[in-house]
């Protein structure tokens, strides 16, 4: 069996199966919401994500099935001398296909993503309640070097 991985940007076509992946998780089901339909909330988000350059919603192929998506945003600072970093977000790879090594493939992509585009660094957060997810991004050389703080905002 052919285990090559295509990764491709986004399209709106393939909204539905990334929502199923973000649901396919302990935390992500406490977040997300699936119908028969997608909520229009995800439509208007997929339409600002593609529309900026500075955005890349990322689907991976094997064999024509989609076994993974995350999104890799580049922010221009002005530290760093005018900087630009990566930022990995909403990293999910179908729970059909867990353990092959997967999730491995899709940082080195996202890393060489950020290399081509001239990042300095990429960066990535992720819940303390994930211990696993931390194990793995430790084992790829991500480092704990701050501590992140949110505000969650009512809307």
């Amino acid at each position: 069996m052919n285990t090559t991985l295509t990764f491709r940007l986004a399209t709106k076509d393939d909204l539905f199966d990334i929502v199923l992946m973000l649901l396919d998780d302990t935390l992500g089901a406490s977040r997300e919401k699936i119908e028969k339909t997608l909520p229009e909330s995800y439509f208007k988000a997929f339409e600002k994500i593609a529309s900026d350059p500075n955005q890349e919603l990322t689907v991976v192929e094997m064999n024509g099935v989609k076994v993974a998506t995350f999104q890799l945003t580049f922010i221009q600072y002005l530290t760093y001398q005018g900087g630009l970093r990566g930022q990995i977000e909403a990293v999910r790879t179908n729970s059909k296909y867990r353990g092959q090594g997967i999730g491995k493939k899709v940082f080195e992509y996202a890393i060489n993503r950020s290399k081509e585009k001239g990042c300095h660094l990429v960066q990535l957060a992720t819940d303390k309640k994930r211990p696993d997810a931390i194990r793995f991004y430790e084992s790829l050389g991500f480092v704990t070097s701050h501590e992140g703080m949110k505000l969650k905002l009512d809307y």
